[in-house]
């Protein structure tokens, strides 16, 4: 059994530096539950989904976030974690993890 804690702690890191270059967060976080954060997805027009923070364990969900990280960096336009990719091809991601 092999621990994966060098990517955990890649993903929780993109998270930590988005947070605080995030303008808006402060206004937004009061609506997420405990054990959720909030990700924007989509390419022009961004919708709002609340995820699990256990999704931060799964290789795919890593995968996205990687690439958010090289499209917009730790600025994200929206003031909180932006993940571009369309919402379909999100959905059907997030759905297998469950």
């Amino acid at each position: 059994m092999a621990i994966r804690v060098p990517r955990i702690m890649h993903a929780k890191q993109i998270l930590r530096r988005s947070k605080l270059f995030a303008n808006q967060a402060a206004s937004t976080s009061t609506d997420v539950p405990k054990g959720y954060f909030a990700v924007y997805v989509g390419k022009s027009q961004k919708k709002r989904f609340i995820v699990p923070i256990s999704f931060l364990n799964q290789p795919s969900f890593q995968k996205l976030l990687s690439i958010a990280e090289e499209e917009f960096g730790f600025n994200h336009p929206m003031g909180g974690l932006t993940i571009p990719c369309r919402e379909e091809v999100f959905i059907d991601l997030t759905s297998r993890l469950y």
